[in-house]
């Protein structure tokens, strides 16, 4: 019998800690790991099955090349000798523009992407399409804007909080908090605390809440312009002394709100003003702490959603305090800082799209890639990424695939992307090789996961990478350096002491030390990634000596060394830092080190968003109906869960629809419905509930999955046209697709 390993779930970002016991490349039994520090014995269903996701049976194993049509098996060394080769023409031939890669942002594994993305660079392209930018590139373009940097991303302090705002967020289901279920139900029992909701389904959260606001789909803004109205004219419920000594851009901007109605916004949101206000009033007058999702970041008005949310917050005082939405601690930020004003922040050729936090939105990638002009991407490094199953308009994405010169995808098992592609390397899954991710959730703690490896990989995968790393070498990438640093890789002191003078006698080389770790280090430890991790440990007490004393370190040229050691020797996580929360608005980066609220380009946004325009913006003839395209629930795991074995016996793909709609369509619950949209049509059974708002059917996402040469379930993203997107960040309005419904 195999012994219990600690490691952690793959599945989403809270990444909480399993035991799991294994025989070679196969989990045999899964079980909460009651130790780990983060998740503290909790476990979801998904978590649970994590070994269909390991043991899929169409897993891959050895390098493809797509010749005739058909893959053949071929060599690791051919495979990327012709990769290299094809990527070196293109570029000569094209300029750097024509590559693109797609990945760095899975639930489980990020370290692939300190090879992706600096290979990319080394390409002379910035061309990152991110899962990130599938959902939040407005609200990060906010958070820089507001807060000087676009990583920098509060978080709700829940613990201290007695009001807990979720709006289109459903964490009992979606985890969009640590352990959802459980620290809901515990603050629901503290005395005095309410739980918000707003959302236009009774979503599970919803059931648990003592507010539900169930506005009308797609009214978002104007039900913040009122509440936004209402601290603005109600006695008492401005913050003037946090609004005057930690806020600027109040004065320019309160009178952008001076015709709001409140009344007939609530109106058209389908809302009593009387319960709206009180909501008001209870987020302005408690330690009121609020998290926001795909409901609003994929809805109508995306970018100008989050910038209402940010005003909204400021003038409530509930940013960077106690019980409010606080900057947590990181090792590493999920991406970089790339205002749109300057000059070497890269835009979309076809579609005029500025990087955002370093990565372009997957939504535009086909008009990138089908257009004509002479930098139009041509060739797509896909890793661990799914675009024809995970990102909007499948069929927009299959004719701009099927015209590119190079598709190469990098995977754990043979998707849809796979089969277009012309040459498919098989990864190690996050079971089998060192990995972890960047995400932070907790506060003021924070730890830092680095998962071992707990089953053998079958065939050749490898780690990612390698691949990176390999390619490099063979493009002439990677900067010269002394023979001796891979013998000096065996005693670590002395390695730091000279890759610092490796770094300080040759300055370019600094941009590629993940390679040069990885060639060195990484060949010593057996592990590419693990090396990456070493070599950021060994900055971080550096730069955050006040975060590390706190944790019980003392800040010192090893520190990084004996932190290292830590996560290594202790699979499930360790605290590496605690931020101070008596000055936690000290993380501000903006020159005044004020939070700003005025942003020019969104003041004729806010003003034309009213109760006029937007009744008449809902009313669509051609498709009377919105199409919620994806939702989060106990049977949707992205598209990473591929054996629909998981979900045996269970409804898990429908097309929920309210009873009054079903009724005037004459469909019953278990009938075939046929639902069209601009970008296509399906058939799929319907399921009547109340928990959808009327006017509204909801699919969700991650199905329409191959498995054993048999589609399984809907996939919704052929319904989603690629053009029903945020007017600035390309967002997917994935809440909000108008549609038509019937009888099939």
């Amino acid at each position: 019998m195999s012994e219990w390993k600690k490691t952690s779930c793959v599945l989403c970002f809270s990444n909480c800690g399993l035991e799991v016991t294994t025989e070679g490349s196969k989990i045999l039994k899964v079980r909460a790991d009651k130790d780990n520090p983060r998740s503290h014995g909790y476990i979801c269903r998904k978590g649970a099955n994590i070994a269909y996701f390991q043991n899929n049976p169409e897993r891959l194993k050895y390098p493809l090349k797509k010749v005739g049509g058909r893959f053949e098996r071929i060599s690791w060394k051919q495979v990327l000798d012709e990769i290299a080769a094809k990527l070196k023409e293109i570029v000569e031939r094209h300029g750097p523009r024509s590559v693109a890669y797609m990945g760095g942002g899975g639930q489980g594994c990020h370290f692939e992407a300190a090879f992706g993305v600096r290979f990319l660079h080394g390409l002379g392209s910035k061309n990152h399409y991110s899962p990130l930018a599938q959902e939040l590139t407005g609200y990060f373009w906010v958070q820089g804007k507001a807060f000087g940097r676009q990583y920098l991303h509060p978080v709700p302090d829940i613990a201290g909080s007695n009001f807990m705002v979720f709006w289109g967020a459903n964490p009992m289901v979606s985890h969009d908090i640590p352990q959802a279920p459980v620290v809901l139900r515990n603050k629901k029992k503290e005395a005095g605390f309410k739980l918000a909701v707003v959302d236009p389904r009774v979503s599970e959260t919803a059931k648990l809440a003592d507010i539900h606001l169930r506005l009308k789909p797609g009214t978002d803004a104007l039900l913040l312009k009122a509440m936004i109205k209402i601290l603005l004219t109600e006695e008492g419920l401005l913050d003037k002394e946090y609004l005057t000594g930690k806020v600027n851009g109040f004065e320019e901007i309160k009178d952008w709100f001076d015709d709001v109605n409140i009344e007939d916004n609530c109106r058209v949101c389908g809302l009593e003003p009387g319960q709206v206000r009180e909501f008001a009033r209870l987020l302005a007058t408690r330690k009121s702490a609020w998290r926001s999702d795909l409901g609003i970041l994929m809805g109508r008005h995306s970018t100008l959603n989050s910038y209402l949310e940010l005003i909204l917050l400021a003038l409530a005082g509930r940013i960077g305090v106690t019980g409010g939405n606080v900057f947590a601690g990181h090792l590493m930020p999920m991406g970089s800082h790339t205002p749109e004003e300057d000059p070497k922040t890269w835009r979309t050729v076809a579609t005029n799209i500025p990087l955002i936090m370093g990565v372009f939105p997957p939504n535009v990638m086909p008009e990138e890639i089908d257009n004509d002009h002479p930098q139009r991407i041509r060739a797509v490094i896909v890793s661990g990424s799914n675009p024809l199953r995970s990102y909007a308009d499948t069929n927009a994405y299959e004719r701009a695939f099927a015209k590119l010169d190079l598709l190469v995808t990098v995977e754990v098992a043979m998707t849809e992307t796979a089969v277009l592609s012309h040459y498919v390397l098989p990864a190690r899954t996050g079971y089998e090789k060192w990995d972890g991710t960047f995400f932070q959730w907790m506060y003021p703690e924070y730890y830092f996961d680095m998962r071992p490896p707990v089953a053998e990989p079958e065939g050749e995968p490898v780690e990612e990478a390698q691949i990176y790393v390999e390619l490099a070498e063979r493009l002439g990438m990677i900067p010269d350096y002394p023979p001796e640093l891979r013998e000096k890789a065996k005693d670590r002191v002395s390695y730091g002491a000279a890759l610092m003078k490796l770094v300080q006698a040759n300055p370019k080389a600094a941009p590629w030390l993940p390679f040069i770790l990885a060639k060195t280090l990484g060949e010593e430890l057996g592990s590419k990634n693990l090396s990456a991790l070493w070599g950021l440990l060994a900055r971080f007490p550096m730069m955050h000596p006040e975060d590390v004393t706190r944790a019980g370190y003392k800040p010192g040229p090893l520190t990084g060394e004996e932190i290292f050691n830590k996560i290594v020797k202790t699979p499930g996580g360790v605290k590496i830092g605690v931020v101070d929360t008596e000055s936690n608005l000290n993380a501000l980066k903006t020159p005044d080190k004020r939070i700003h609220i005025r942003f020019p380009e969104m003041e004729s946004w806010v003003k034309e968003v009213t109760p006029a325009s937007e009744e008449a913006a809902l009313v669509n003839k051609n498709f009377p109906m919105i199409l919620m395209a994806g939702n989060h629930m106990e049977m949707v795991a992205n598209s990473i869960m591929r054996d629909p074995a998981w979900n045996e016996g269970r409804r898990y793909c429908t097309m929920r629809i309210h009873p009054e709609d079903a009724g005037k369509l004459g469909i019953a619950d278990k009938d075939l419905a046929l639902i069209e949209t601009e970008a296509g049509s399906a058939t799929v059974e319907a399921e009547v509930t109340e928990s959808s708002h009327k006017g509204q059917v909801v699919i969700p996402h991650g199905f329409g999955l191959v498995h054993g040469g048999k589609a399984h379930g809907v996939n919704v993203n052929r319904l989603a046209p690629a053009q029903n997107r945020d007017r600035f960040a390309a967002t997917p309005l994935h809440r909000y697709i108008p549609c038509r419904v019937r009888k099939a």
